[in-house]
C-alpha cells in the first residue's frame, strides 16, 4: 500500500513536471521568434546604410579620379606646347646659322683675295728692299750682317750708359729721402744701448793656492785626473805652470762644471774617484739651477713675459756661449733693446722685437741638431713651444735662410748686424783679416783700367784708382757700380764695403 502510494505519488510529480516544462518551453520560442525579427529589421537597416556609404565614397573617388586625369591632360597640353615653341625656336636659330654661314663664306672668299693681292705686294716690297740693301752695301762697304752689328753695339753702350746714369739717379733720389732717417735711426738706437763685450776663449785657469795640490789632482798614477775628465769631458792640463791648472774643452759649459767641481774637491780636501763623480753629478744639477736662473733674470731685465721653461734655460745657456769672442747673452740682450727702440721709432710692437732679438740666436746653444744652421734650429725649437709666427719667422730668416713675412724680420736682422759690427763687439783673426782685405783688393784689380787698390777702414771702404786714358767718367760710375756688386756676391764680410774709384790725370814736366 505504501509502494502504491509512493509510485502514485511520484507519477502525480513526473505529469506535473512535463507540463510545466511544456508551457515554459513555448513562451521561450515565441520571444526567440520574437528577437529574430527585430534583428532581421535591424540588419536591414544596417545594410542600406552601409550601401549608402560605399556608393557616396564611390562617388568621391571617381570624382577625384577624373580630376587627376584632367590635371595630368593639362600638363600634357602645357608640355606639348612647350615642346612645339623649342621646335619653332630651333627651326629659327637653324635659319639665322645657315645665313651666318654664307656670309662667313662670303667673308672668306674676300679675304682670300685681300690675302693674295696682299702676298703680291709683299713680294714686291721684297724685291724692292733687297735691291736698296745691296745699293747700301755698295756704297757704304759693309755687309747688311756687320752694319746691323755695329748698330746693336752702339745701342747697347748707348742704353748700358743711359741705365747706368738713371740707376745713379735712383739711387741719389733714394738715398736723399731715406739716408737721413735711417742714419738718425740707427744711431740713436745705438747710442741708447751700452754693453761691455765678454771675451771667452777654449780654456779656462784655475787658480790653486800652492803646487802640492796638483798632485793630489792627478792622484795615484793619474786616476783621480782620468775619473775627472772622464765625467766631465774636459782635458786637464797639469803642468809646470805655477799655481795653476788649465782646463781645455771647446764647451764653455762643461769647462764651468769641471772648474766649479775642481773648486768644491781642493776645498773639501777629499779627491778620490767616488768622490769626483759625486761632486760632478751635484755640480750639473746646480749649474742646470743656475741656467734657468739666469735666464729668468735676463727675461725680467727685459721685461720678456711668458717663455717657455725650456726656452729659458736655452736662454741661460747663453752666458756661456760666445760668437766671435762676444757673449752671446750679452749680444743677445743688445741686439732685443736695439730692437725694441727701433720698433717703437717706426710704430711696431716693441715688445714682439725684443721678444724677438733675444731669441734669434737661440740655435747656437741647441746642440742636438748640428747639421741645420743656427737660425733654422732656433725657428724650429721656437715654433715647437710656441712662439708667435712673427717671432718665429724672425729668428729663422735673420740670416736670410729663409723668406722674410712681417717687419719684425728685417729690424731683427740690421740690429743683429749692429751689435755684431759695432767696434769692440768681436774679434777677428788676424790671418783671415788680412785675408780679406787681400782678397778684397785683388778683386778690385782683376777689372781692366785699374791701376791700384787700397782696402782702408779696416775693410769698410775700398779705394780703387784707375787710369784716366783707359777709362772715362761714366765707365768709372759703371766700375764702381761692378765691383760692388761682385763683392756683394762673392765675399762675407760685416757691415758694409763703400767702393770709391778715383780717375784723375796728372800733367808732369821738368824745368831744365
Amino acid at each position: 500500500m505504501e509502494i502504491l502510494t509512493i509510485i502514485i505519488a511520484f507519477s502525480a510529480f513526473v505529469v506535473g513536471g512535463f507540463l510545466s516544462y511544456f508551457v515554459w518551453d513555448k513562451a521561450l520560442a515565441s520571444k526567440v521568434k520574437k528577437i529574430i525579427a527585430e534583428a532581421e529589421q535591424e540588419g536591414e537597416v544596417i545594410k542600406k546604410d552601409k550601401m549608402l556609404q560605399a556608393k557616396e565614397k564611390f562617388i568621391q573617388l571617381k570624382a577625384n579620379h577624373e580630376k587627376f586625369i584632367n590635371e595630368k591632360n593639362n600638363k600634357i597640353s602645357v608640355n606639348e606646347n612647350r615642346l612645339k615653341q623649342k621646335e619653332a625656336n630651333l627651326s629659327q636659330r637653324f635659319e639665322d646659322v645657315k645665313k651666318k654661314n654664307r656670309e662667313v663664306d662670303a667673308i672668306r672668299e674676300n679675304l682670300t683675295l685681300q690675302l693674295e693681292r696682299v702676298e703680291k705686294q709683299a713680294k714686291k716690297l721684297e724685291h724692292s728692299h733687297r735691291q736698296q740693301v745691296e745699293q747700301l752695301e755698295q756704297i757704304s762697304g759693309l755687309t747688311a750682317e756687320e752694319a746691323k752689328q755695329q748698330i746693336m753695339q752702339s745701342l747697347k753702350d748707348e742704353a748700358k750708359t743711359e741705365a747706368m746714369s738713371f740707376i745713379n739717379d735712383i739711387m741719389d733720389d733714394a738715398k736723399l729721402e731715406a739716408t737721413k732717417l735711417a742714419r738718425k735711426l740707427v744711431i740713436e738706437t745705438v747710442q741708447r744701448v751700452g754693453t761691455e763685450a765678454s771675451i771667452e776663449n777654449a780654456v779656462t785657469v784655475f787658480h790653486i793656492e800652492n803646487d802640492d795640490i796638483k798632485g793630489r789632482i792627478i792622484g795615484r798614477e793619474g786616476r783621480n785626473i782620468r775619473a775627472l775628465e772622464a765625467a766631465t769631458g774636459i782635458e786637464i792640463i797639469v803642468d809646470d805652470t805655477p799655481e795653476s791648472i788649465i782646463l781645455s774643452g771647446f764647451d764653455p759649459i762643461r769647462r764651468e762644471v769641471a772648474r766649479l767641481a775642481l773648486h768644491q774637491l781642493v776645498t773639501d780636501g777629499r779627491i778620490h774617484p767616488a768622490r769626483i763623480e759625486e761632486v760632478v753629478n751635484k755640480v750639473k744639477k746646480q749649474l742646470d739651477e743656475e741656467l734657468l736662473e739666469t735666464g729668468k733674470r735676463a727675461a725680467i731685465d727685459l721685461g720678456i713675459h711668458g717663455l717657455h721653461s725650456e726656452i729659458i734655460k736655452l736662454v741661460g745657456k747663453m752666458k756661456y756661449r760666445s760668437s766671435y769672442g762676444q757673449n752671446l747673452l750679452q749680444h743677445s740682450k743688445e741686439t732685443a733693446n736695439l730692437c725694441a727702440i727701433m720698433a717703437t721709432e717706426i710704430g711696431l710692437n716693441p715688445k714682439i722685437a725684443k721678444r724677438a732679438g733675444l731669441l734669434h740666436d737661440l740655435g747656437k746653444v741647441i746642440v742636438d741638431q748640428p747639421d741645420l744652421p743656427h737660425a733654422i734650429s732656433g725657428m724650429k725649437f721656437a715654433e715647437k713651444y710656441k712662439e708667435k709666427p712673427e717671432i718665429v719667422n724672425a729668428i729663422g730668416s735673420h740670416h736670410d735662410e729663409i723668406e722674410m713675412t712681417s717687419l719684425y724680420s728685417p729690424i731683427a736682422q740690421v740690429c743683429d748686424a749692429i751689435s755684431g759690427a759695432r767696434p769692440g763687439a768681436r774679434r777677428e783673426v788676424a790671418e783671415s783679416y788680412i785675408q780679406r782685405l787681400k782678397d778684397l783688393e785683388a778683386l778690385a784689380l782683376s777689372y781692366p783700367g785699374v791701376l791700384k787698390t787700397y782696402a782702408i777702414q779696416a775693410g769698410r771702404e775700398l779705394r780703387v784708382i784707375v787710369g784716366a786714358e783707359k777709362v772715362d767718367d761714366k765707365q768709372s760710375e759703371t766700375l764702381s757700380y761692378e765691383i760692388a756688386r761682385k763683392i756683394q756676391e762673392e765675399m762675407t764680410y760685416p757691415g758694409q764695403v763703400k767702393v770709391t774709384v778715383i780717375r784723375e790725370t796728372r800733367a808732369v814736366n821738368y824745368a831744365k
